[in-house]
């Protein structure tokens, strides 16, 4: 079992054509991915070869989902047109979005995540690394090669300690692993991964990843506390950064004792997730959790 996404998922990319979708469509194929076709409206009707592979382009999402019968893509656009691309995606009735584009203006964001609101599509990110199921599929940039299939289920905000993560617990390896971004405003949250990982009889114990700023991280644990009877261990990036300064990946602004590394800590150890003082550390903790099962 996964959440969201396995190896029947069919995957569309626009933005496949230009540099980074052509580089990350050829690597999500030698992933294992069924990618079944492009978007572009300005190259309709051609067909690229990638990773040996004859891949079709279409005008428009909705004409590549008749075609194909996709059911996720994921978007390689620049950030000026990423919240067309996403409108176009969920009109078409896409039933996921990965949305890798960094630097989208947060105002474009809430005015897709609003859109959202009451529609089918699921919407990762923007500004991740998107999702893998090893051995399955992959919609994103998150390198395959890493881990395996295993039982460890692993939500994160960033993308390089989704890697680094899923590197340090190799040996068990992963039902599924989701970077969700770590901008202001994004589709999935960790409550909305948390709560698909507690229902994966698959998944056995799940790591968490947050960051300083906002409270994403302090709602992730009063939503532990009340739904997941699975173990959980976390991370919190941002211990030594000063406070009251605004750091870059996250935009992440740190007021008083709300949105630091060291309030999160204290608030998901209060429902019992253990959490560690670095990646290594709340990988050890992972790795004590499954030997003992």
């Amino acid at each position: 079992m996964s959440i969201y996404l396995n190896k029947d998922s069919k995957i569309i990319v626009q933005g496949m054509t230009g540099g980074m979708g052509s580089k990350h469509t050829t690597l999500m194929l030698e992933a294992g991915s069924t990618i079944v076709g492009g978007v572009n409206a300005r190259k309709a009707g051609t067909s690229v070869e990638l990773a040996g592979k004859e891949l079709p382009v279409f005008g428009t999402v909705k004409e590549a989902m008749a075609e194909t019968g996709a059911d996720v893509s994921v978007v390689f656009v620049p950030p000026a047109f990423t919240k067309d691309a996403c409108i176009e995606a969920i009109d078409a009735g896409i039933g996921l979005l990965v949305v890798i584009t960094e630097g989208v203006p947060v105002q474009d964001t809430a005015e897709v995540w609003a859109y959202l609101q009451g529609k089918s599509t699921r919407m990762i990110g923007p500004n991740c690394p998107g999702i893998i199921t090893p051995e399955e599929s992959l919609a994103g940039i998150t390198p395959h090669t890493i881990a395996g299939k295993g039982p460890i289920g692993l939500v994160s905000k960033s993308g390089t300690l989704t890697y680094q993560m899923m590197y340090e617990l190799r040996d068990f390896g992963f039902s599924t692993a989701i970077g969700i971004g770590g901008d202001p405003v994004i589709g999935t949250t960790h409550i909305d991964a948390l709560e698909a990982f507690e229902n994966d009889p698959e998944t056995e114990a799940i790591v968490m990843i947050g960051e300083i700023g906002g409270d994403a991280e302090e709602r992730a644990a009063a939503y532990i506390k009340e739904h997941v009877t699975k173990p959980v261990v976390g991370y919190v990036a941002g211990f030594t950064a000063p406070e009251g300064k605004t750091m870059g990946h996250a935009g992440a602004i740190v007021s008083g004792s709300s949105g630091t590394a060291q309030a999160k800590k204290e608030a998901l150890e209060a429902v019992g997730v253990k959490v560690g003082k670095t990646p290594s550390e709340t990988a050890a903790l992972m790795r004590e959790i499954l030997q003992g099962k």
